[in-house]
């Protein structure tokens, strides 16, 4: 840690979203000594703390001679404040590369190299294009199974792993794919108001138009802390939070945000993603819904298969009882796809109201009746009804409303300002639909950054269409979003496909 110079803070109020950037003058007496020049990789020291942050340069008086910057997230990360002295120095080079090199190359990592990695990552010590090559040379096929055991459990390790009071602690887990699939707000309401306890972290939306924790969001408070957490299950016996604000296995969400950038979604990655999450949550049994659909992300019950065997392999390996269901990933669930939109369809089921989604209730139902047989005090074949019963004495709506109130709030969800009907130009029966694409238009419309924005779907598959009916309404907060998500659908053919 020789040739240190302290350099003093000024506030820039840079945000960065996760990248931890410092910025240093060109003629900065620190640059010029140690010879740093723009993305070089350093070493940020205040008091005991340390980050390593990626350089930008400077060429203009935004900082003064012997200031430096720090983007938002650096800052607090480093526990810093405008006028706090640093210290900067080289980041010597980081040992796991060579096995992600190693990766790159068709060698098969064991757990402990994959140990190795992931710390590294979970210390923020992999750039973007570090961590895109370690992303990259796991996609696809390229992980075998024991890789996939070894990255969940280096995953598990890279984090706190809560602890509850009882012994069976129950989760659930969509694999996605499916626009408006909504289920897990109905699921744990149903299943935490039948007394199991059933603590739920989810993920923000990865390369979808909304993630459960975007449709929570706007309905209550989803970034709470363990303590809060667990004063909420402690009430309720469940809860509905984003798992990034726990940091249960802060490793992925650094992984699933170069994923999101990448616009990919590695099997090998998602097992061990979704199983390092249910294990770091403190889950003991699981269920997992695995949509099977040609536009959904697993495509053929074949892949659906391998998936299971791989998902109870895993599971087995780090002591978590799972039951996989395939579901029809052919087309939307319920009406709405966006956070605000799949809130209120979640609304309407848990009210029972007459004109709820049909298909989202029955989903909702199967996988809370599926958790509900994992417990001792249901036997196999009564799950379904007994969530029947939950659901329509009203018992599982109250539920929400006392989690959201528990978690800081409850708030009706409302429609964005600036809506369009898209019409159908001919008459006939809807035979297929491409999923991908309409969770396109909707992230066109600007979900889910802007929670009102979506798409209200009404031709699902078999429907009688009529030329000039309205096949779906696309919201936005903005008149441009609203022309991006038309101009695309215009390029496209067939994403509702009439015959």
């Amino acid at each position: 840690m020789h040739n240190h110079k302290a350099l003093t803070i000024k506030k820039l109020g840079i945000d960065t979203y996760r990248e931890n950037i410092i910025y240093m003058r060109s003629d900065c007496n620190v640059c010029l000594s140690e010879g740093f020049t723009a993305l070089t990789r350093v070493v940020v020291h205040f008091g005991n703390e340390s980050i390593i942050a990626t350089l930008n340069v400077v060429y203009n008086e935004l900082l003064k001679h012997g200031e430096a910057g720090l983007s938002i997230v650096a800052a607090q990360r480093l526990g810093v404040s405008d006028g706090d002295s640093i210290m900067v120095s080289h980041l010597q080079p980081i040992a796991s590369m060579g096995l992600v090199r190693s990766k790159m190359y068709g060698n098969e990592l064991n757990e402990a190299e994959l140990n190795q990695i992931i710390y590294d990552i979970s210390t923020g010590q992999y750039s973007n294009i570090e961590l895109a090559a370690f992303i990259t040379a796991t996609s696809g096929n390229h992980l075998s199974l024991n890789e996939i055991k070894g990255l969940t459990s280096a995953m598990v390790r890279s984090g706190k792993n809560l602890e509850w009071n009882n012994q069976l602690i129950f989760d659930k887990h969509c694999i996605g794919g499916l626009p408006g699939n909504r289920t897990t707000p109905i699921v744990i309401s149903i299943v935490a108001a039948a007394g199991l306890t059933i603590p739920k972290t989810s993920s923000r939306a990865i390369t979808s138009p909304a993630g459960t924790a975007d449709t929570m969001e706007v309905m209550t408070n989803v970034e709470l802390s363990i303590d809060q957490m667990k004063e909420v299950v402690s009430k309720e016996n469940g809860c509905l939070v984003w798992g990034g604000s726990v940091s249960l296995s802060p490793a992925d969400d650094v992984l699933i945000s170069v994923e999101k950038a990448l616009d990919i979604d590695s099997e090998g990655q998602m097992i061990a993603s979704v199983l390092s999450k249910k294990k770091a949550a403190g889950a003991t049994h699981v269920v997992i819904d695995i949509p099977v659909g040609s536009t959904a992300k697993v495509r053929t019950k074949e892949n659906a298969y391998k998936l299971i065997s791989y998902f109870e392999d895993v599971a087995d390996v780090i002591g978590l009882h799972v039951k996989c269901v395939i579901t029809n990933g052919s087309q939307p669930v319920g009406k709405g796809i966006g956070p605000a939109l799949e809130a209120m369809d979640v609304l309407s089921v848990l009210r029972n109201e007459n004109n709820a989604p049909e298909d989202l209730k029955q989903r909702a139902l199967l996988l809370a009746g599926e958790l509900l047989e994992l417990s001792e005090n249901v036997e196999k074949g009564k799950g379904i009804s007994k969530a029947i019963k939950i659901l329509e004495n009203g018992s599982a709506y109250k539920k929400l409303i006392s989690i959201c109130e528990a978690q800081g709030r409850f708030t009706e969800p409302e429609f964005a300002a600036f809506s369009l009907d898209v019409l159908a130009v001919q008459s006939g029966i809807v035979n297929e639909i491409d999923c991908r694409k309409l969770a396109k238009i909707a992230k066109l419309s600007g979900a889910p950054k802007s929670h009102k924005a979506g798409i209200l779907f009404h031709s699902h598959l078999g429907k009688q269409i009529n030329n000039g009916d309205v096949l779906f309404t696309i919201y936005a907060e903005a008149q441009g979003e609203l022309n991006y998500a038309l101009n695309y659908y215009k390029t496209q053919n067939n994403i509702i496909r009439i015959k």
